[in-house]
């Protein structure tokens, strides 16, 4: 990739404090993170009892909150992929976490599950009985053997990307659909909190999507992107956390507006804190 510029500098707020840059790629309008870890360094910066897509936990107002949207946005998750109308349905979510989304959808799909944390994958094999495996599993899936595959924030995870992208184009049905969810660094609360802005997740997010940079490497991948959904309550959740690394403390109140203020701009511009794609191959 042709990295040219500095977009932003960011500090791992919640792992390592360590400083990274955020690189800007003019020809795929995507910001890319610098320097990446090796994978094996990768691993140690998902080492925290607060990495929350890592448990099911509920100790204080944040992760209980946390639980509550994330029940909501399971049923429209849910409801988004039941208005497909495969007659073959077979659902594999990759980056699973916990095994939530599955479990909901299990009794309805043939599911599998995508999952390289143990902790999280041991939790999510007994939602699911056992249908989740280690990312050494996903290279070995047959080719064409899923109707619909889904990454809920998990693209800006990966450390190949265009090899994982081949992939699910390899395992994917012809008629099937690619559903992918990732932060928007073009959204308002992107460009209000700046380095504190909590979605960058830096090192743990190694690529930062824009709109046409979803629809830039998509296609030259053999994918085309048929419809966008927002992601209303992430701008709070986001704010939120944001709020957190600016001042030290979760200021509810102005989280909540400047949630609500990128929310409403986001009404007519379409940039959204976060935004779900669904693709299909062209």
């Amino acid at each position: 990739m042709d990295l040219k510029q500095t977009y932003l500098k960011v500090k791992d707020h919640s792992v390592s404090y360590e400083e990274f840059n955020l690189l800007y790629n003019p020809t795929l309008d995507l910001l890319e993170t610098s320097p990446k870890p090796s994978k094996e360094k990768l691993q140690d910066y998902y080492k925290s009892e607060d990495y929350i897509s890592h448990t099911d936990g509920k100790r204080n107002l944040f992760e209980k909150a946390y639980q509550w949207i994330k029940s909501i946005s399971l049923k429209r998750k849910l409801e988004l992929i039941d208005s497909f109308n495969f007659e073959e349905k077979q659902l594999l979510d990759v980056g699973c976490g916990t095994g939530d989304f599955l479990h909901k959808a299990i009794n309805t799909w043939d599911v599998v599950g995508i999952e390289p944390n143990e902790r999280a994958r041991e939790i999510a094999n007994k939602k699911t009985v056992d249908k989740v495996y280690d990312v050494d599993s996903l290279p070995k899936l047959k080719a064409s053997s899923c109707s619909i595959i889904t990454l809920w924030h998990v693209l800006e995870h990966l450390p190949e990307l265009e090899y994982h992208i081949s992939l699910f184009e390899k395992i994917l049905k012809d008629n099937g659909r690619l559903i992918i969810a990732v932060p928007n660094y073009k959204s308002f609360d992107a460009n209000y909190y700046k380095s504190y802005w909590a979605a960058y997740d830096v090192p743990r997010h190694l690529w930062h999507f824009s709109q046409s940079a979803i629809k830039n490497v998509f296609s030259k991948n053999g994918f085309e992107i048929e419809t966008v959904h927002p992601m209303k309550f992430d701008a709070y959740y986001v704010s939120l956390l944001s709020e957190k690394y600016k001042s030290g403390w979760m200021n509810f109140f102005s989280a909540f507006f400047i949630a609500t203020r990128s929310n409403l701009k986001a009404a007519r511009s379409g940039e959204y804190s976060s935004l779900i794609y669904v693709l299909k191959k062209s």
